[in-house]
């Protein structure tokens, strides 16, 4: 039997995730939800809908649809928590876009809510279902690059500026979850540090009033549905005003500090004229390294020695003299062509068929990716220091 879903937002993702549900057999897409009358009109006609899909303005029109099983959740962030409660509630399984909520305690909250129902909190971190880190990290768990040293990352881009998150919860998730994976490790202590552009910052407000609520805050499962109703008559981001020192940041440089010593350096920024999407491992025997961006050659390990497993050289002959071709190689490796998402909806489904969590994805796992997200923003406020992950 088909599981029946219902997509709320029809933007960019949104769109990609109505694709994949419908060309997927085990899944029927039973409606769509977005304000913007127009997005519904061009979902239409872009997959050309049966008449029984329900193109719809407001969650509350279809919450009770007969059939309906599963919902995905592709609006602004600061919407997820509420809609994904209000799901929940009404007894559906959840996939999400990341993050999963805008602070730790909502968070908490919408995983302890999914095991009260007994329903399925899925979140969709795309790039753990890349064919590219699933084979970097079967290199890396069989030791192929030697002892790791370092990594570094560069999510960067020119626009869009979004509303309702900074640089950092909108982009360092991805690179988080994927040294994470690699490493089998979470970080002992991470620091961030940020610039704010005058230009964007005069554009938006800052995004995490919610953030600062995170002590002392009461049960709000009360009245969840009416704040659904609230905020999903228009999916738009949340404009909320904060602590005034705590810092917005469109550019971020972010330190994670692993148990075994190793570092991570990620640079994050949406005002940058490159795109890139460049993750690197270096070890003592080879170098892993990860371009989106090189569609040809995504994933390749760059061989070598290394003088760090020996004696150091620190003289300027030896920094400045030319290395011999001989001791470099580069392997471009392949890969399985296939889509990342369609890999994350059949995840999914396959999750509600048995009501099991993927312990890639379940919200217990996004949870400790925004516990670190929490820490990097309270490091961010206060100058960089570092600070410790709880």
């Amino acid at each position: 039997m088909k599981i029946g879903i219902a997509v709320l937002g029809a933007g960019r993702w949104g769109v990609n995730l109505i694709r994949n549900f419908l060309e997927h057999p085990n899944s029927e897409v039973l409606a769509v939800v977005d304000p913007n009358r127009d997005s519904l009109a061009a979902v239409q006609k872009q997959f050309n809908l049966d008449a029984s899909v329900i193109l719809a303005t407001n969650w509350s029109q279809v919450q009770a649809l007969p059939g309906l099983q599963a919902v995905a959740i592709a609006t602004p962030a600061s919407t997820h928590y509420t809609l994904a409660a209000a799901a929940l509630k009404q007894g559906y399984h959840v996939l999400a876009e990341k993050p999963l909520a805008l602070n730790l305690t909502e968070a908490i909250e919408l995983c302890q809510l999914a095991e009260k129902q007994q329903r399925q909190l899925f979140v969709d971190h795309t790039y753990l279902f890349h064919p590219a880190v699933d084979r970097g990290q079967r290199i890396i768990q069989h030791h192929q690059l030697g002892k790791l040293r370092y990594g570094y990352a560069q999510r960067t881009h020119f626009e869009p500026v979004r509303h309702d998150v900074d640089a950092l919860w909108d982009l360092a998730v991805h690179d988080i979850a994927i040294f994470n994976t690699w490493l089998e490790q979470t970080p002992i202590e991470v620091r961030a540090i940020g610039t704010v552009f005058p230009k964007s910052d005069v554009r938006r407000k800052k995004f995490d009033g919610s953030r600062k609520k995170e002590e002392g805050r009461g049960n709000k499962e009360e009245g969840i549905n009416q704040q659904a109703a609230e905020i999903e008559n228009q999916f738009a981001p949340a404009l909320l005003t904060t602590n005034p020192a705590e810092k917005l940041a469109d550019l971020v440089w972010v330190t994670l500090t692993y148990p075994d010593g190793f570092q991570a350096f990620i640079h994050l920024c949406w005002l940058n004229p490159d795109k890139q999407r460049r993750l690197t491992v270096v070890g003592s025997l080879a170098t892993l390294i990860f371009d989106e961006m090189s569609l040809e050659t995504p994933l390749i390990v760059q061989r070598g020695h290394s003088d760090w497993g020996g004696e150091e050289n620190n003289s300027c002959e030896s920094a400045l003299a030319p290395q011999p071709t001989g001791l470099r190689h580069r392997e471009v490796l392949s890969l399985e062509q296939v889509e990342p998402l369609r890999r994350v909806c059949d995840r999914f489904l396959k999750c509600v068929q048995t009501n099991t969590p993927c312990l890639t994805s379940s919200g217990a796992a996004s949870v400790e990716l925004i516990r670190i997200l929490s820490t990097l923003s309270k490091s961010l406020a206060l100058g960089g220091q570092p600070l410790i992950p709880f």
